[in-house]
Parts: structure tokens; sequence; C-alpha cells
């Protein structure tokens, strides 16, 4: 990535503490983390991992975060029982580590995904959100999937979808201004091949200060100068779910 000599972009940050209020399922050959609203719903959002798995407390938080807002959550195991990366890995091997775990290679998950949250759940309006690992993913999706209603792709990568511009599906992108591992110039490149390119709608949206995996990753009671963007960015993910689903 930007930084060869460090090339996972991803410092796992502020871990949570949280158990999460929903429940581990079995969705064909792979395992997921679903988490209903106290209401029927028939809106339900596919939640992608980052690189450290499904099982990351932040994640679930997430996931609890948008069941609070009326939304079937279902964070499924996209590395389908492989390893997920840990802090204590070596940094040298973690090309090789992503080689089986290509974001742009889960077509038979998200379509098991899709299934479940239809015929089981009867979600009738699909989006997806997805971090790092994920935001490629959801960037992917975006382009493959015109039955999803929304995308948020946060801090995905960008050169790993380069040259694919043409969305499918509404997509808003969150990125950190900081973010030493997604140059600006990038973002910058990516707005001007959207606006080229894209017929549906998209934002591309950077906030000032912010470094990689703030919206998911950072305590507001441990960077309270940071409280009111990581606030903000959630409000931008629930605000894009909610005006296309």
């Amino acid at each position: 990535m930007a930084n060869e000599a460090k090339p996972c972009p991803c410092n796992i940050g502020d871990r949570m503490e949280y158990g999460g209020l929903g429940q581990e399922v079995q969705l064909e050959h792979i395992h997921a983390y679903v988490v209903k609203p106290t209401a029927a719903s028939e809106k339900a959002v596919i939640i992608i991992q980052d690189i450290f798995g499904w099982k990351l407390p932040n994640t679930r938080y997430i996931a609890d975060m948008l069941a609070s807002n009326g939304y079937i959550a279902v964070c499924p195991d996209f590395f389908v029982g492989k390893e997920p990366w840990s802090p204590s890995h070596d940094w040298s091997i973690f090309e090789e580590w992503l080689e089986d775990k290509k974001a742009t290679n889960i077509k038979k998950e998200v379509d098991v995904t899709m299934a479940f949250l239809k015929n089981k759940c009867g979600a009738k309006h699909i989006g997806v959100v997805g971090f790092c690992w994920g935001g490629i993913a959801t960037h992917y999706i975006s382009l493959q999937y015109p039955e999803i209603k929304a995308g948020v792709s946060v801090y995905g990568v960008i050169r790993m979808m380069e040259d694919k511009y043409d969305l499918k599906s509404p997509t808003l992108f969150i990125f950190g201004e900081k973010d030493n591992h997604i140059p600006l110039d990038q973002v910058k490149v990516l707005e001007a091949k959207l606006k080229e390119k894209c017929k549906v709608d998209y934002q591309v949206k950077i906030f000032p200060g912010q470094t990689h995996g703030f919206v998911h990753r950072k305590r507001e009671d441990i960077n309270p100068e940071d409280t009111a963007q990581i606030q903000e960015a959630r409000r931008d993910m629930l605000n894009w779910l909610n005006k296309y689903m």
C-alpha cells in the first residue's frame, strides 16, 4: 500500500470492550453476526469487516447502532473461517496473508448473505457499509449489484479499485485527511473520475485531521478531541442509508 515498509494501513486503534446485542448464526458456508431492530423492518444493512475480522467488537458496535436505527444488521465472516489479521502479526507478510482474502472475491458470500436477508429476514431494501478492507468490498459491491440501495465505503484503499468508477448503487465515500495510506491526491482522482463516469448519486467526504480507522476504531472517551467528527461521520452514514432506503 502507500507505505511499503509497513504495507498494512490498519493499526487496531481503540478496541472496544463490547459484547454485542445480536447473535452468531450459520449462513450456509459462513458464520455471521446478526442483530435485529426492536420493531419489524424491511430494511437491512450488510456490514463488512476490516482486516481484524467479523468478531471485532468495534464492528459489532456499528451493527448494533444500525439496528437501533431500524435496520436489520448482518456482519458475515467474509474471510470464511480464515484467521483475521492481528496486531501481533509480522507486517512484512501482510501482502502474503491478504492473497487469499481479496475484497473483490466475495460474490459467493454476498449472494448467500442477501438470500438470507430476503428469505429469512423479510428484507426488501438492502444496503452495505464497509470499513477499510470492507470499504474496498463495498466499492466492489456498488459496482456489481444494482439491487443494493445504498453503499457507504469508509476509508477503503483506493488503489485496490483503480479504474472502477461506474457505480450501480448510490455510494458515500468517507476518508480522513491525515490517512497516510490513502493520499489525498488519490481521493481527488477518485472524485474526478466518479464525476466523469458515474451515473448514480455519490458523495466523497474528507474529514479534516482524521486518520485511518477514525469512524469505528477511535473511542470518543479516549479521543474527546475527535468526538464531533466521529459522530458526524456516523450520522452521515445513517443519513445516506436513510435517504436511499
